[in-house]
């Protein structure tokens, strides 16, 4: 947490079909009181598959059909026909698979003090919204596209079958019944509330200006929640799944909702694993928050969440330590050796990469201690697995010099994170 500058984080372990621990590190803010079980944080885009029950459970009741023009239930704001939906209409099952070809990827919010806009502001782009129209420029059902836009188009959509104000919904359709006792999609939060709250924090650990970011796009971004209320929504998948409660969602509707398809998407969650050990997750970030919610479809399960921009490294590593304590077959942490080596060497090392056209490396020494700074990320130690091989503890990244071989300095380093590789050479 201090290397990452996280000041709160909040950790909820399912195992066994059920809560099994629930725990709060740090404080809500600098100087404030400590982070518990209870205190709020926004979970960004883990919205999305909460607000996907409330349309799946829609659909079991016959007020929606996944597979018909979105239009047919949209009164207050129709999709713009165009070329695109001349070839097909959007549908529910679409925006739910961010296959229907809608714009507009995620929304930062607005900070405190600036206009807020209202929903049709954001669907047609109109001052105060500050992201792009929400509009269709792919034919539907041809790629797989992340959209936030697409459940901007369902919050409006929601309000206009159901009559009611989309917190509100939420609450009866979703929040409540699955037993989220913490969690509202109110925005911004009311004010007697506000003191249950994590406060955000930017990349160097600095505030952010006035608090949390008030986000109108409740659907794909406004759920204030804990880790236990997303834990018990996951727990209620699970059931449902299984065939043990049918109270929330069918166990057919259940199965439709965890099936992956174009992406690896299913209805409004995304699905890894394999056959014998499949799970469902989503990642959130609102402005200062990063989240992350992992639950197999059967009896095990973690959700992280921090108020902080560097929180996704943070949370990884606690994924992999649960992973680790837990047994699972995925996200378990890689085995390295430490070895010694001449102190000497390391200064072949010392100096700055980059890589055209913004990334940037600087490797340090502090006494017989390599660090490494990419970009304005904090400075992380790296430990020696081989003489030019080194890997982070704080991140799972490993970083390889490439020397001519005669004892000289390194010329450039390569980065490996991930699935992914970055050469970045010597500049000074």
């Amino acid at each position: 947490m201090a290397a990452l500058h996280v000041t709160g984080v909040t950790v909820a372990v399912i195992h066994g079909g059920k809560i099994e621990w629930a725990r709060g590190f740090g404080v809500t803010k600098i100087g404030g009181p400590p982070v518990t079980p209870a205190t709020l944080f926004q979970a960004g885009s883990i919205s999305k598959p909460v607000t996907a029950v409330a349309v799946l459970r829609l659909v079991e009741s016959g007020k929606l059909d996944l597979d018909v023009d979105v239009n047919q239930y949209l009164k207050t704001w129709k999709v713009p026909d165009n070329e695109f939906t001349a070839k097909k209409k959007v549908t529910l099952r679409e925006l739910l698979t961010h296959t229907a070809g809608v714009t507009v990827q995620g929304f930062p919010g607005y900070a405190a003090g600036e206009k807020v806009p209202a929903l049709v502001q954001v669907l047609n782009g109109e001052k105060p919204a500050n992201t792009p129209a929400i509009r269709v420029d792919v034919e539907p059902g041809t790629i797989w596209r992340y959209s936030g836009g697409g459940f901007v188009v369902m919050q409006q959509l929601l309000e206009d079958v159901t009559g009611e104000p989309f917190p509100q919904l939420m609450q009866q359709m979703v929040l409540g019944p699955m037993g989220m006792v913490h969690s509202t999609f109110q925005q911004p939060l009311p004010s007697n509330r506000v003191a249950e709250t994590a406060m955000p924090y930017g990349l160097m650990g600095d505030p952010i200006p006035g608090g949390p970011h008030t986000y109108p796009e409740m659907a794909p971004a406004g759920l204030w929640t804990t880790p236990s209320d997303l834990a018990q929504f996951a727990l209620e998948l699970q059931k449902a799944l299984a065939g043990e409660s049918n109270r929330i969602l069918s166990s057919s509707m259940a199965r439709q909702m965890l099936t992956p398809g174009m992406g690896e998407w299913g209805l409004g969650i995304q699905i890894g694993g394999n056959k014998e050990h499949p799970y469902f997750t989503h990642g959130g970030v609102d402005w200062g928050f990063v989240s992350n919610l992992i639950a197999y479809n059967r009896g095990d399960g973690v959700v992280v969440m921090t108020n902080a921009f560097h929180g996704d490294l943070l949370a990884m590593q606690i994924v992999s330590t649960v992973a680790y304590e837990y047994n699972w077959p995925d996200f378990q942490p890689a085995r390295r050796t430490l070895v010694k080596i001449d102190p000497k060497v390391l200064d072949r090392y010392v100096g700055t990469y980059r890589s055209a056209p913004d990334f940037s490396a600087t490797i340090s020494k502090e006494g017989d201690q390599l660090y490494v700074q990419a970009n304005n990320q904090p400075k992380f130690e790296m430990l020696p697995e081989s003489e030019n091989e080194f890997f982070l503890k704080a991140v799972d990244a490993q970083v390889t010099f490439v020397t001519d071989g005669s004892g000289g300095r390194a010329s450039s380093l390569v980065l490996h994170q991930g699935a992914q590789e970055m050469t970045a050479h010597r500049v000074e």
